[in-house]
């Protein structure tokens, strides 16, 4: 665009009220509670799962803490490549099917892993695959709540699904560990959220199309 835009109105409400206040109106919208709920699952099978019990669960494989941190870092590398691929996807294909994929394909490299060899080859696969898909759930969310919400709502409204993120991690992190003191193994959790992040994949699908045509909340 070549116009220079006129800059935002500051917001009259305060802000902390207006935050509850867009809680309260998208707690009554099915599309806030699959946002939310899918972020909730992202943060359970990302930050919470692999960051916290990836080098725990290679350790229990035999794989040594530098060798898995090494994984963990080409994660890292990959996340980039991949959180970047997807800004530019999420502005040109349906958000909705980009988050199906994203969720799945997440969910089955999860499910994957604990039946894997946990050598080079394995380790190396599953940090390409899983890295690229790490953040890669960022651009569309945050475009599927500015098509629902609109443009003013949106950053709110992600701003409450982040938070379900967060806690999604927490519950990960937390229940990763007492699974692994229970079942002696991280692989039944692994396995388990990873089951849990292709439901997420099915739950992204129920939404309407919101492109092209200015909608109210659904």
């Amino acid at each position: 665009a070549t116009a220079i835009a006129p800059p935002a109105a500051p917001a009259a409400a305060n802000v902390v009220t207006l935050s509850l206040s867009i809680l309260g109106e998208s707690l009554r919208n099915r599309v806030f509670w699959i946002l939310a709920g899918t972020f909730f699952i992202c943060g359970l099978s990302s930050t919470g799962i692999v960051n916290q019990h990836f080098i725990p669960f290679c350790g229990d494989m035999g794989v040594s803490a530098v060798t898995a941190a090494s994984f963990l870092a080409m994660m890292g590398i990959f996340n980039f490549m991949g959180t970047v691929a997807s800004g530019w996807l999420s502005d040109r294909f349906d958000n909705r099917a980009l988050l199906a994929w994203y969720y799945g394909l997440r969910g089955l490299s999860l499910i994957w892993l604990p039946f894997s060899n946990f050598d080079l080859y394995s380790l190396t696969l599953f940090a390409v695959f899983f890295g690229l898909d790490y953040v890669a759930t960022v651009p569309p969310t945050v475009k599927l709540a500015a098509l629902h919400f609109g443009p003013e709502k949106a950053a709110i409204v992600f701003g409450w699904a982040f938070a379900a993120h967060q806690l999604g991690s927490a519950v990960s992190a937390a229940m990763g560990g007492v699974w692994r003191d229970v079942a002696g193994s991280y692989g039944p959790a692994f396995i388990t959220v990873g089951m849990i992040s292709v439901s997420a994949a099915l739950a992204v699908l129920t939404l309407h199309d919101a492109r092209g045509r200015a909608e109210k909340p659904a």
